[in-house]
């Protein structure tokens, strides 16, 4: 009876949802090595840094050369990286992005255009179907609807395929690809050998995926560690003194920061204090990667001209690591060391949330994750479609017998 009841929902979700869990499946998969070809594009389009970095700019003064180029728009953020043959990257929010040479601060250009328009015209399409406007909210509900439905289908997957009659003959016959078949057994053996394999990998990116698409999802997870849920931004609303990684402006002045100047010394007998040196980004970088002596990449967000404090983060892997990742914040209006947060340092549930974010991409265990990701996520393609060609081909069946069902009626009747 169970089994029965399992078999049913497994396959009436599968209808309902099929083309929506096909349509994430295929945008997964061309978002698989998002950032690497992106940032590979970029890169064809920049002349190479040949000759060796000895000294390199301040990010003030980067930041300043960036502003002037792009016609004084301000920026939001700069990332500098340890790899001294690597641009420096000034982004405008919504606007693009500005690389420049860390030696020089000669631009170097704003990278691959086509490269970043098409990989975020497929995350549209994965989010919420290329939705705009109105349209978006409710195509994002329908999208998290279906992810839902492929968690159930592989949850209830993973029970049906266990022969009904365990013996090791049964079982291998479904553990791995069987040649010579076509038809209905090419796909039933298809559908259950991917299911088997990438049941345990598809687990962890769909409920994942739930987890970053609902509130409610999200707020489980720290319920479950004991834990309670942080507190909402209201739409549109900024925590209280945190940076901006958006598109908020800044002040053109602290855009273009002067770089850190000697303090003025004055004379001994006056009696006079020795001005504070001014607050520079460039300052708050060099405090940030002393604590971090391995990082790889350097991030300062931009801090609107209310904010009370400057974000910066810290990376020392990929980049969608959090275990590897630290913020940093600073008093904007000092620039003294507010608060280090190394991902050691963080709840339970904040830790587990984080990791969740990157499991769904497979990111958070670097290349080989995001490869197996990749390959799971190129499986539940080939699942979507053996699974709707079975269910075609048992409604072909069941029609069938209940034409003929009625064709034997209609002979008795006039028999």
């Amino acid at each position: 009876m169970l089994r029965t009841v399992l078999f049913w929902l497994h396959l009436v979700a599968g209808v309902v949802a099929g083309a929506i869990i096909l349509l994430l499946s295929v945008t997964g998969v061309l978002l698989t090595y998002e950032k690497q070809l992106a940032h590979w594009a970029d890169l064809r389009q920049l002349p190479a840094i040949s000759a060796p970095v000895s000294q390199r700019i301040s990010a003030d003064s980067l930041l300043a050369l960036a502003t002037i180029a792009n016609g004084g728009k301000t920026p939001s953020a700069i990332t500098l990286r340890a790899d001294a043959a690597e641009p420096a990257l000034v982004a405008f929010g919504r606007e693009g992005n500005l690389f420049l040479h860390p030696g020089t601060g000669a631009v170097l250009g704003a990278g691959s255009l086509a490269a970043h328009t098409f990989f975020r015209d497929v995350e549209d399409w994965h989010r919420w179907m290329a939705g705009t406007g109105e349209n978006r909210a409710r195509l994002k509900s329908v999208t998290g609807a279906a992810n839902l439905m492929f968690l159930v289908l592989v949850l209830t997957g993973m029970v049906l395929w266990l022969p009904r009659s365990l013996s090791w003959i049964k079982v291998r016959a479904v553990l791995w690809f069987r040649g010579g078949l076509s038809g209905k057994a090419r796909d039933f053996n298809w559908h259950n050998v991917l299911g088997i394999w990438s049941a345990l990998p598809l687990i962890a990116i769909v409920a994942s995926g739930s987890v970053i698409g609902y509130p409610w999802a999200s707020d489980l997870v720290y319920r479950i560690v004991g834990e309670a849920p942080p507190p909402r931004t209201p739409p549109g609303g900024a925590a209280a003194g945190a940076g901006t990684s958006g598109t908020g402006t800044s002040g053109t002045a602290a855009a273009i920061a002067p770089a850190a100047s000697k303090r003025s010394a004055a004379p001994a007998d006056s009696g006079a204090t020795p001005p504070s040196a001014p607050v520079t980004y460039a300052g708050m970088v060099t405090a940030a990667v002393a604590l971090m002596p391995e990082w790889r990449a350097v991030t300062v967000q931009l801090p609107k001209p209310d904010a009370k404090t400057t974000t910066v983060t810290l990376d020392k892997g990929t980049g969608a690591q959090p275990q590897y990742r630290a913020t940093v914040q600073f008093s904007s209006a000092t620039g003294e060391l507010a608060r280090y947060q190394p991902f050691d340092s963080l709840t339970t549930g904040r830790k587990v949330r984080n990791v969740l974010r990157f499991t769904h991409t497979g990111e958070v265990l670097g290349l080989f994750g995001q490869t197996w990701a990749g390959l799971v996520t190129l499986a539940s393609i080939v699942l979507v479609v053996t699974g709707i060609a079975l269910a075609i081909r048992r409604a072909s069946r069941a029609l069938g017998r209940r034409a003929a069902r009625s064709v034997k009626a209609v002979d008795s009747s006039t028999s």
